[in-house]
């Protein structure tokens, strides 16, 4: 359990603030203008693991992968590659199915990349920022779908792990308590007891043994997504056979933890290095 004391909590503005670090490395995995991502590489020759890392920002378009590049600059001087996607969000063509078809294509678009940068495919791990926490979780859920799925995918590239910061394991209980607003039942096109079928789909929770292991980074004052449903979550995961954990902040809110300066985010490095090298 880490702590944040001695400063005040970061706020939407702050996060908006973040240093721009671009890879110079950006590969389009599809033909809209968001299907893209930057590959940030260590200096090491490799082979490499992976981190494909997952922005939030309640699944909107005004937020991008932008304020993330520092984050994931930090991740790749311990030696791992990792992988800052883009994808459609709602306002940008995004939402039920799209949305996950991207993130997905994204993931799987690591195969592409894999000979040309030696990366090692055999140890991909994702984490994701609030909305990128849930999309994170589901990209390790996918492989439980049903062919017949309209989000799944033929041969989806195997996850070996999750880091969920500040994330939204379970989109029905975060609907019902209006988590990002109306936004939950925008990305799925109804609400949860409308399209009942797609939250099966798209819900980490419904999906849930997700069968690999997954840590959840969360501030204890997080005004965005309530700790109570994570620890619910978690709790529920372990019950069903996952190895799940919480790695509750003290005196924290929703986006220290993916400000590489702050103790916060030293405490996500540390998680998806340690993932990383499982």
């Amino acid at each position: 359990m880490g702590d944040c004391s001695g400063q005040a909590l970061l706020t939407v503005d702050d996060y908006r603030r973040l240093p721009v670090v671009s890879a110079g490395r950006r590969f389009f995995y599809g033909a809209h203008p968001s299907q893209f991502g930057e590959l940030f590489l260590p200096e090491t020759s490799g082979p490499h693991p992976v981190l494909t890392l997952i922005h939030g920002g309640c699944w909107q378009a005004e937020y991008g992968l932008e304020a993330l590049g520092q984050l994931a600059q930090a991740i790749a001087a311990h030696n791992a590659a990792v992988w800052n996607i883009e994808y459609r969000r709602l306002g940008d063509g995004g939402g039920w199915p799209h949305t996950f078809l991207d993130v997905g294509a994204a993931l799987d678009f690591l195969r592409t990349l894999a000979e040309p940068f030696n990366l090692d495919l055999q140890h991909v791990v994702t984490a994701g920022h609030s909305a990128g926490g849930h999309l994170a979780l589901w990209l390790a859920a996918r492989a439980r779908l049903s062919a017949h799925s309209p989000i799944a995918a033929p041969d989806p590239l195997r996850v070996a792990a999750v880091v969920s910061i500040a994330g939204i394991p379970d989109l029905v209980a975060a609907a019902h308590r209006r988590v990002c607003d109306d936004a939950i039942s925008a990305l799925m096109q109804g609400a949860p007891d409308a399209a009942a079928d797609r939250y099966g789909h798209a819900s980490p929770a419904a999906l849930t043994p997700l069968g690999v292991p997954h840590v959840h980074v969360h501030g204890r004052r997080d005004a965005i997504v309530p700790v109570d449903l994570i620890e619910a979550y978690v709790k529920a995961a372990d019950h069903a056979g996952d190895c799940a954990k919480l790695l509750l902040i003290e005196n924290c809110g929703h986006f220290e933890p993916v400000d590489a300066r702050t103790e916060a985010g030293r405490q996500v490095i540390e998680s998806v290095v340690r993932l990383l090298r499982t």
